[in-house]
């Protein structure tokens, strides 16, 4: 009896360190994202969940070819309409997000491919209907089969400190091609990005390690 006693003093205590490392673990190491469209696929599809990568040193070495999550820069996302109307769900589901418990549906966040990096030239298209970067043409093998690189032109230098980024999907992504005439004229800060991409953990059919692709081979 003084046992099971002691145990479900301590079973509080479990609970609180529990969540507190789920919380150190979401702020410096990794988070966990819910994917709600298909701007992605077939890379990412709907309803995956993956882990990204914060750790300052992935998060502040962006390449080209890697998957990032990041915050809206400039309106990109429609208001999130999806909430329960219950308050008390929906300040709990909150707080499991906050520290790591749940997935975030990534309401306030997009996830895109890095296509050029501070000083790129990027250009679509050429003669053979392929996106260039600095003057060499990419082929890109995780496009959505059946699109591609671009239905629309574009001519851009990015800046340093910028990201110009697509998704695999583009027919169906609104990326930066759709967000020339904003503040960062379709750019994405760097300091926006929340990490990398590294692996798709649920379902578990779908799981897979996310690994690096260099776009300029």
């Amino acid at each position: 009896m003084g046992r099971k006693g002691s145990v479900l003093r301590e079973f509080p205590i479990l609970v609180v360190v529990a969540l507190l490392v789920s919380l150190v673990i979401k702020t410096f190491l990794v988070q966990f994202f819910y994917i709600p469209s298909g701007s992605m696929e077939n890379t990412l599809l709907i309803k995956d969940r993956v882990a990204v990568n914060k750790l300052p040193f992935v998060s502040r070495s962006i390449h080209r070819g890697d998957i990032v999550v990041f915050h809206d820069p400039d309106n990109w996302l429609s208001e999130d309409n999806t909430k329960s109307g219950n308050f008390i769900i929906e300040k709990t589901r909150e707080g499991l997000i906050q520290v790591g418990i749940l997935p975030d549906p990534a309401k306030q966040h997009l996830v895109k491919r890095v296509i050029g990096v501070g000083g790129d030239h990027v250009v679509c298209c050429d003669n053979k209907k392929l996106l260039t970067i600095n003057g060499v043409a990419v082929k890109e093998p995780y496009i959505f089969k059946g699109d591609v690189p671009s239905d629309s032109s574009f001519n851009v230098t990015v800046p340093k400190g910028m990201l110009w980024v697509m998704g695999d999907h583009r027919a169906a992504s609104a990326d930066s091609r759709f967000h020339m005439e904003d503040i960062n004229k379709g750019m994405v800060p760097e300091k926006m990005v929340v990490g990398r991409v590294v692996a798709v953990i649920w379902p578990w059919r779908d799981a897979t390690i996310i690994h690096r692709i260099n776009v300029l081979k």
